[in-house]
């Protein structure tokens, strides 16, 4: 250590330096500044809040519009619009929804429309692929009655599982439609993914998907094979859309009417609107804009006001609404933009039964409007569609197991119904 040498010749030890760093004073923060920061960023949320409730920016009025009718078709979220947005701005967003109300009223199937057999005026009707004609009179029989099939994708399929052919092609039975399963390599010529194939049962299954939705499509050739089975409790319970299938031969089962759900927590046993069911008409009517979708004699859909007097030669109907396309020509349904759940009955111009339902409420499947729902049916030459009871209700079932998931994961058989449309076994 040095020494340091005072005057009068006396030496003294320096003091030891520190090797440590001098700790710097923090810095202390201004509560003006931390109460700015708090402030930019409240000012900034005000103004998305305002931004997103009251702008007329058209995507975000679309969105806006969707978000209100979204919440407020459901029995327990309607909350999510009422408690942050002004009644003022829900009553608008809820206005279209009256408009296409309207709408629904001035529109019928006529009486002969399945006379005339016309295709939609709005797409294409889709032929038999001119390679599918062939000196074997099964395959070529299979092609025709399948139309949608693309007959490459078909053939690669054989060539990787050739079981499929062991009894014909006449006993074709394909399914791989279990929510377990991806679905085959069969496309239809339309670009979806097929399901299964079902010869005996005349049976297709395709995949439907598009942005923020999946859901399953089945065509049932024979609409003669269709009818509205009720529940073993009506009145009292409800039940299954697959236990009402079983009870009745059924092959395919989809939700056909609602039912009364106090709170969300009807078991249901009380039927919503008038049904029939095999020549047996029961409940009561539904009132202003509501339709009735008549399965007749003919084996073919009508699709009437449920105030309207029933067809004498109606044997099962339904109501619900609203209608999407009459007699091919598509309605006006924008005013129906809520994101759910939906269910659809319709059918083609080929006289093919169509049974559709997509999946909502999900992290896979958020849901689809109603005006979306028209562009895939149309793609199957559809010339008559009701749009049915749909939410946690939405539920189709082939062959034994479910094929669409409920809304609710908790009910893997989705909710008990009054009744079901269900489509026979062989």
């Amino acid at each position: 250590m040095s020494q340091v040498k005072l005057f009068g010749g006396k030496s003294r030890r320096a003091a030891p330096q520190s090797s440590a760093p001098k700790e710097r004073k923090k810095k202390q923060r201004s509560p003006l500044k931390l109460i700015m920061v708090i402030l930019t960023i409240l000012a900034v949320l005000e103004c998305g809040y305002f931004v997103c409730v009251y702008s007329d920016i058209p995507f975000i009025a679309k969105w806006r519009e969707i978000y209100i009718q979204t919440a407020m078709d459901t029995m327990r979220h309607q909350w999510l619009a009422k408690a942050f947005i002004p009644q003022g701005v829900i009553e608008e967003a809820m206005a279209s929804r009256a408009a296409a109300m309207q709408e629904q009223t001035e529109h019928n199937s006529s009486d002969n429309w399945a006379d005339n057999q016309q295709s939609t005026d709005t797409a294409p009707k889709p032929t038999t692929p001119e390679n599918t004609v062939t000196e074997d009179p099964e395959k070529t029989a299979f092609y025709e009655l399948f139309w949608e099939i693309d007959p490459n994708s078909m053939d690669a399929y054989l060539k990787q599982h050739p079981e499929a052919l062991d009894n014909g092609w006449d006993e074709i039975y394909i399914n791989e439609a279990g929510l377990d399963d991806e679905g085959t390599s069969i496309q239809t010529t339309m670009g979806e993914q097929v399901l299964a194939i079902d010869v005996p049962n005349q049976i297709l299954l395709v995949r439907v998907k598009g942005s923020g939705y999946r859901g399953v499509l089945a065509v049932a050739k024979d609409p003669s094979r269709l009818s509205v089975e009720m529940s073993d409790g009506i009145g009292s319970y409800g039940q299954y859309a697959g236990t009402i299938a079983k009870n009745n031969n059924g092959v395919l089962a989809m939700t056909g009417s609602g039912f009364i759900d106090p709170d969300g927590v009807g078991n249901g046993g009380l039927l919503a609107g008038y049904c029939m069911s095999n020549g047996e008409g029961m409940g009561s009517h539904y009132g202003w804009s509501y339709k009735r979708v008549e399965l007749r004699e003919d084996n073919y859909l009508y699709i009437v006001d449920a105030s309207a007097p029933v067809h004498e030669d109606t044997t099962d109907a339904v109501e619900f609404t609203p209608a999407l396309i009459v007699d091919g020509k598509v309605l006006a349904t924008s005013g129906y933009n809520a994101l759910n759940p939906r269910t659809l009955i319709g059918q083609s111009d080929k006289g093919e039964i169509l049974m559709m339902v997509v999946e909502g409420r999900l992290v896979q499947s958020v849901g689809i409007t109603v005006d979306d729902c028209a562009p895939i049916l149309l793609d199957h030459g559809c010339m008559q569609a009701l749009n049915l009871d749909g939410g946690t209700s939405s539920i189709l079932w082939y062959d034994g197991e479910y094929v669409t998931q409920c809304s609710n994961t908790a009910l893997p058989e989705g909710r008990l119904l009054p009744n079901a449309f269900v489509y026979k076994a062989q």
